[in-house]
Order: C-alpha cells, then structure tokens, then sequence
C-alpha cells in the first residue's frame, strides 16, 4: 500500500477557479493549511500537502485520485490481519495445558484417574434427584471411592465423611420469581483437615445429579471427578494443611440450586467454611472460565491468580453473568445470599450445543480438559488452605478486583480503585490531545471542529444505520421462517449480517467523502476520523468508569494503545505518507486492543450462540445475533475507518461485501442452510419438550368439570415446530394448545416458570396416564385467623418432582405461607409458583397458604393447581414412545409423562 511519490492535498472533485468564491472555496485554504501546518504543537506532527494545480475539473480529480491508498492492498491487508489475530485466539483456546508440566508424578493431578470416576458415574446413566440412579447408585459410588482414598491418605490428615439428606424451603428470583421446596435430598460432604482439626474452611462444590435423559458428563460428573482426584492427591500429601478442605458433592442442583441451600442453611460444617469454589458447566469441556468472583473480597482473585497453572478468568464474564442476561444461575448464589461467603465460580463453557443433553457423554471430554481443571482446582484449594488470609477474610472483603487473563498465559489483577484511576488517566491524556487541536488559538478560525464534529455525526449514522439495516435483515429473515439458519453454520451469520453492517458502514463514509468533504486531503480526514474513533471510546470509558464498571479497562486499552500509536507514526505519515511502513506499525499498534477484542468475541459467541438455539419462542433468535454482530462490527471497524480515507476508491471493497451479503441472503431465503446437525461427531440438536398429561379441573364443589389428556409439545427454539412438521404431520397448527384464561399458567403442568419464554405449544389428543403412584393432593383444614384471613392447609404426596400453582380471584390477597421465608413470591405473569423435590422415602408435604380476602366472589377466593412429573422409574406411556420414535435425528425429545389437578377454593 504505497501513497504517490508526492504526498499531497487529495482532491475528489476539483472545482473550477470561476466557481470557487463559494463557501467550500473558504474552508478549502483552511483544511489544506490544517494538512500543510506540523501539528506538532497538537499530535507530535502534521502531514506536509501542497495545492495541486489543474486547469480543468476533470484532470485534477485524475490527478487526486492516484495519490490514494491502494484499495485491494488495503482490504487484504486489514482481512489478513484480522485473521491472522483469529488464529492466534483460536491456538490460545487450543492450548489446553501448557506443556512441560508435571503430569501423573507423586503429588500431582492425575488425568486419568479423574476420567476412570467420570466414566463410572455416567455410566450409571440419568441420575435425577429421587431416582435410585442418584441417591442409591451414585452415592454408593462416591462412598466406596471416598473410602479407598481414606485409606491411602498420609497421617498428617483426618478424613471425616457425611451423608445429608436435607429439607428446606427459599425464595429466589431466578426465571422470573419462585419459591423451591426439598424434601430428604441427598449431599455426601468430605472434611479434609489436619490431624488436630481446624477452626476454618474452604469449600469446593460440584454437582452429581442431571437432568432428565442426559449422562451429564460435563455437568457435572466431570467436575465431581475432579474434586474426588483432588481429594486423593492431597488427602496423600506430605504437606500439612492449615485449614480444612471440604468437598460438598451435593445431588440436588439441577433442582434449582436445592441441595446447595440444604448444606449451607443446615449442615454443622458449614459454619466453618470462609470461602468456597464452586465448579460447574455450560458447555462440555474445553477451558474452565472463571466468570463469577465475590462479592468483593478481592483476595480471592488475588488467590487465583498466584495459583491457578493455566488461567482463565475475566471480569468481563463476571459482569455480564451478574447482569442475568444470561438465563442461568449456580450453586455460587446460593452461598453467597445464603451463607454470606466469598468464593470463585468456574465452568466449562466451549459447545454449549449439546449442554443437557444425551450427547452430554463422558469421551467428548478431552484429557486435557480435566488436567487442567484439575491443576487449577488443585493448586487454589492447596492455596487457600494454606493461608493466612482464610482465618481472618472479613479483613480483606472491601473492594472489587479488575481481573483478565492474557491468551491464557497469566492473568492481570488490580484493584477497582487503582482501575479507575488509570482510566481517568488515559481520558485526561485524550483530553489534552484532542483538547489543544481543538481549542489552540492558531486553528481557532480552521474548520478542524467543523469537520471533527461532522465526521463524529457521520460515524454516529453508520453504525446506527448500520444496526438498522441488519435489524431489518434479520426481521424479515425470520418472518419468512428462516430463522436460525446459521445456528449449525455460524459462518453463515458472519457472511449475512457481518457483511452488511461492515458494507453500511463503508457505504456511509464513501458518500461522505464524496459529496462533503470534496476538496479536503484524504491524509487530513483520516486523522480527523481517527480522532472522532478516539473520542468515542474516550466517552465509551467515561461512562463505564463512572458506573463503576470494571470492564471499563477494556476501553480503556481501546484508547491508550491507538493513542500511543497515533503519536508513535504521525512523524512517518507527516514524512512520508501513508505508505507500508506507516501501515506496519499502525497494525502493530494496534495489535493488543484488536487481539483482546477478538479474544472476547469469541467468548461472546460461544456462550451466546449455543443459548439462542434454547432461548425460547419470544425472543427472534437473528434479532439478537445481528445486533451482536453489529455491534462487534462498530468496534472492530472503528480504528479502520481512517482507511476509507486514506484510500483511493471502496467500490470494489463495497461491492464485494454486498454480493456475499446478498448471495447468502438468498441461499438462507431458500432454505438451503439446516439449522440442525446430527452429525455424531458434532451433534447441534433441536430441543424438544414431550409430556403426556392428564389434566383435571375440578370446581368450587370439588366436581370435575373438565379432563382431557394429550402430548403437550414444546419447542425450545425460535423455529418451534415448523422444521418437525415435515416429519410428523399430526404436530401442526390444528393441535395448538390453548390457554386457560382462568387457570394458573394458561393450566399446563410447567416443570419450571418458563411459561413467558414459550409461548407457542402444541396438544396432542391421547389416552389418560396411569402412574403406578398417582399424586395426591387435599384441603386439610380450612379457618378463619384472628386478623380476619382464610388459612388454607394442604397435603400432597407424589412423585419426586411436583410443581405447584397459585392464582388469587379478584379482591383476594395472598398474604402469607409456610415456604420460603414466609413471604409469598410471585412469578412473571402474577401467579404463584412453587417447585418442589423429594429424595427417597420422603414424607408427606404439608404446607397452608394464607389468603386476605378483601370482597367475597361467588366464583371463590383462590385457584390452586399441583402437576406431578414423573420422571424416573416405570412409568412411560406407549403413545410417548411411539411419538418420540417419529422425531428426527437432529432432535432431541425430552419425554416424561405428567398429571395435572386444579381446584378452586
């Protein structure tokens, strides 16, 4: 990319000398003045420009013309670089375990022990809380081993062993709001503490329950194969300990958090735990993220990142998990609203395609994988039962931590206070630089301002046209049914949306340097858009360190690195243009801003992604990746804008954009792009919820006015069944379910309270359920309180998962009850939700509402409903079966069947 031999003023247009007493003739001197002046005074140097001259209008534009930048040179140059910045991410994502450590010696984790207790407990199958396969099964297991362990541990420790079984009821705002019940759930919990005993406590957590029909290797077999290696290798260890180590293996988390709460609300234990690491999954396999930390105690980080062997961990994620975007939560809140402790919250994140699910399998979890799980689990825990800091954390528990990995290699941590500083710092340097051009007395008459605060109003409008123009891409892709056609070739997402944010963008400026900035040098414009860039991210820091935001250090590098580099290359540029030696080191420059960019994007994709294939029938699944896309485009263009400047055309750049845009536009219109794979090696399947269900509606007298049975159908993507049609023509649109206005949750039996996510659902007709044990549920008593209330007594028996509903009538109150912490918590909607979960050999639940009844209604008080799922054991239904057989490989049908009863009191 080479300027001409002279640098000099680029003219687009060349006005002839009869036409230029005109405005532009008046700011023409200016610029030009503004491009010949050194602006040392302002940015360490200015660019040297002469007036070209030209008899006619024709001959000077020619002329202009060849002392640009070479488009396809350019183009190429900045693809090649972006990447070749991808393939470093992507080897740094590759790079499991750094080679050269200590693998299977004395002292160290081992692998392949770790894989051996992996692939015993999924061999075991789906181990659903309350099913044999879980509380018998599985936790036989995990004693035996604990014992062998015990046996072969030094002297040095004691190896203390108990089995929990917990009941308990909280509140919690997850999924719009509801109140969870347990009943005799299971926990083994594992003290591991120095021959004299110990005053205090770190906690390692992981879950051994899944969810129904999946292995659940990864979540979360494999982190509990993990703690058990853990807990050989220190259990063995020469080293004496300081504090205890307790490992909590606990079997009810896919119940929404339960045996979590049953431990740290009940168990003696848990007094003496001072902080905690909880290990969980949202993917299978790959790296563990460090994404949760806190809340405060800025030595736990500072723990991690003296220990961990192979980092990874960034605020960023912690951030954006906090904010509840992400429609998900752990183990990690329960003890830090329940407990009130500290701790660090790690997770599998890579493929989260086939997360809770049957592909969820022990061998798609690669060696390397546990070895470095195990390394970090291990060096941390050590670390920590070592320190003196454990005793006495409340000392330390004030302030929040900046913290992020480097590719993998170390992880950079500092605290929050010392963040904003360093991010005032850079806007103050930003300040003085844009400052002094802007108000120094010798440009003051220079149109400078002008034309900066013109090209912020012209980058503003690309990128907001920008975001529109994918927006409108990715509405009418989904009204035409196409939606999610990128979902097994993200590839195609980048070619369609990518393409058309990066070609607006472009389109943008090339009208704005066509038609406004007609007479100005492209070497002038393109520090001036430079500058606008800088601006933005200026303010974009600003405003993130003034919310206290600890991601603002991203803003932060994405202004000091283009700053320094803009100083480090103005004296070339001003010597001799634009030419490949200034290109180099502009890239170079740019290099750590645009690789921890990519670094995060990719992060943002591989979590996001797998999520939007599960998200729902609300939420248009295109609407959110365009926008994503978008907005990575906005970001990754910003300091390349120049370019179009600089260059001598973008015809060819905007044209070529444009066919790719328009030719995957109309290969995704035709249907050409499946959303779903089946493919063994790399499975991307549709979610699909199977229940057969008998439904019961009884009214104020207790008589049955209603029951009917069907498979309850529901999509958990966007697409919901229009891709299944084809292959089972008795699921369309003639079998949609209907809503009972005066039921609670349009009276279907939700597993979970994500009716406001789902909302197109389908009924099947088929016979009535049989269950070996049905569900019972009856009024006990029924008084009248001395504060003029109605207390309502229930009792309910049934199987080991059962949801309960409530929905108060007009001038009636729910006011209090005996779950939770008594006070009643609505779902999104208004209804009242309850779930509830026993172990085995539970007893009989006994609850009672409250209701203030303001106005008597004939039509009663109050709706209540129980649905009892059935999730283990013998009961199946032929109709079920036969129905799941149908759906195509690139499904998977989660079937179970269900009763629903409803009553009105």
């Amino acid at each position: 990319m080479e300027w001409a031999s002279e640098s000099g003023a680029v003219r687009r247009h060349r006005i002839g000398g009869e036409r230029r007493d005109g405005p532009a003739a008046t700011q023409q001197p200016e610029r030009e003045a503004l491009a010949q002046e050194p602006l040392a005074d302002a940015c360490g140097g200015g660019a040297r420009t002469r007036k070209r001259s030209g008899e006619g209008g024709g001959g000077g534009a020619s002329r202009g013309a060849g002392t640009g930048l070479s488009e396809a040179r350019a183009a190429l140059g900045l693809a090649l670089y972006l990447l070749a910045l991808r393939a470093l991410v992507q080897l740094s994502l590759r790079q499991l375990v750094l080679r050269g450590a200590a693998v299977g010696q004395q002292g160290e984790f081992d692998a392949h022990q770790a894989r051996d207790y992996l692939e015993h407990i999924t061999s075991i199958g789906p181990r659903i809380t309350g099913s044999p396969e879980n509380e018998i099964l599985t936790v036989h297991y995990l004693l035996e081993q604990i014992k062998l362990i015990e046996a072969q541990s030094n002297s040095l420790h004691k190896i203390s062993v108990d089995v929990q079984r917990p009941t308990g009821s909280f509140s919690i705002d997850f999924l719009g709001g509801f109140t969870s019940y347990y009943d005799n759930i299971t926990n083994v919990v594992v003290k591991l503490e120095p021959r004299a005993g110990a005053q205090h406590a770190v906690l390692a957590n992981c879950h051994f329950d899944s969810v129904a029909n999946s292995p659940g290797a990864s979540d979360d077999a494999v982190s509990c194969s993990v703690m058990l290696e853990v807990l050989r290798v220190l259990s063995t260890s020469s080293e004496a300990l300081s504090h205890a180590v307790i490992f909590l293996f606990n079997g009810a988390e896919e119940n929404v958090l339960q045996a979590s709460h049953g431990f740290i609300t009940q168990h003696p234990w848990a007094s003496l735990v001072r902080a905690f690491i909880n290990l969980e999954a949202a993917g299978v396999g790959g790296k563990e993220l460090v994404f949760q930390t806190g809340p405060e105690n800025p030595w736990l980080v500072q723990a991690y990142v003296s220990a961990a062997k192979h980092p990874f961990a960034s605020v960023v994620a912690q951030e954006v998990f906090q904010s509840g975007i992400i429609p998900s939560d752990t183990d990690f809140r329960i003890y830090r609203d329940f407990g009130n402790i500290p701790g660090i919250d790690l997770a599998f994140i890579e493929n989260g395609y086939i997360y809770h699910t049957k592909y969820d399998t022990a061998d798609r979890i690669l060696t390397d994988s546990i070895q470095r799980a195990g390394d970090n689990i291990l060096a941390v825990l050590k670390y920590l039962a070592t320190s003196d800091m454990l005793a006495s954390s409340s000392k330390y528990q004030h302030g929040n931590m900046v913290f992020f990995d480097v590719l993998g290699l170390f992880v950079i941590a500092y605290p929050s206070r010392v963040g904003s500083i360093i991010n005032y710092m850079v806007v103050m340097a930003v300040v003085l630089y844009l400052g002094r051009k802007l108000l120094h007395p010798k440009y003051k008459t220079a149109t400078y301002t002008k034309d900066f605060f013109c090209g912020l109003g012209i980058t503003l409008i690309s990128w907001f046209t920008s975001l529109v123009t994918v927006l409108i891409l990715a509405v009418f892709i989904s009204l035409i049914g196409q939606s999610l056609s990128w979902y097994n070739h993200f590839y195609v997402s980048v070619c369609l949306y990518g393409t058309a944010a990066v070609a607006k963008i472009i389109f943008i400026h090339t009208l704005a340097k066509r038609f406004y900035y007609v007479n100005a040098s492209g070497q002038y414009l393109g520090e001036v858009f430079f500058d606008v860039s800088l601006f933005v991210h200026c303010g974009f820091l600003t405003a993130l360190t003034y919310r206290g935001l600890c991601s603002a250090f991203i803003s932060a590098v994405w202004v000091a690195f283009p700053l320094l580099t803009k100083l480090c290359v103005q004296k070339d540029l001003k010597q001799h243009g634009a030419g490949g030696k200034f290109i180099a080191f502009y890239l170079l420059g740019m290099f750590i801003p645009y690789l921890y960019a990519l670094y995060l994007i990719w992060a943002v994709f591989e979590m996001f992604t797998p999520i939007l294939g599960r998200s729902g029938s609300e939420i248009p699944p295109d609407v959110v990746l365009a926008s994503i896309l978008a907005g990575c485009t906005m970001i990754l263009s910003s300091y390349f804008i120049n370019f179009i400047y600089l260059a001598k055309s973008t015809k060819r750049t905007m044209l070529s954009l444009t066919l790719v845009c328009t030719v995957t536009f109309l290969l995704v219109c035709s249907g050409t792009f499946f959303p779903y794979s089946s493919n063994p090696a790399s499975p991307k399947p549709k979610r699909v919820f199977l229940q057969h269900i008998t439904r019961t509606f009884h009214d104020l007298d207790g008589n049955v006015v209603k029951r009917d049975s069907g498979v309850w159908i529901n999509g958990f993507d966007y697409t919901g069944m229009s891709h299944i049609t084809p292959h089972i023509s008795e699921i369309n649109d003639s079998i949609r379910a209907d809503c009972e206005e005066n039921a609670p949750l349009c009276g279907f039996p939700w597993y979970l309270p994500v009716h406001f996510l789902i909302r197109k659902n389908w009924y099947l007709p088929a016979p009535e359920v049989s269950p070996r044990e049905p569900a019972h549920f009856r009024l006990v008593s029924k008084e009248q309180t001395p504060w003029d209330s109605i207390k309502l007594t229930f009792e309910a028996t049934g199987p080991s998962h059962m949801s309960f509903y409530v929905r108060t009538h007009k001038g009636a109150t729910l006011s209090q009850w005996s779950l939770g912490n008594g006070t009643p918590v609505t779902s999104k909607g208004g209804d009242y939700f309850v779930f509830y979960s026993h172990g085995l050999q539970a007893s009989t639940w006994h609850f009672w509402i409250e209701v203030q009844v303001l106005e008597e209604q004939p039509e009663g008080m109050v709706t209540v409903a129980i649905a009892a799922h059935y999730f283990s054991g013998e009961d199946r239904s032929s109709q079920l079966d036969a129905l799941r057989e149908k759906f195509p490989d690139w499904t998977f049908p989660s079937a179970w069947v269900c009763t629903y009863n409803l009553f009105v009191f």
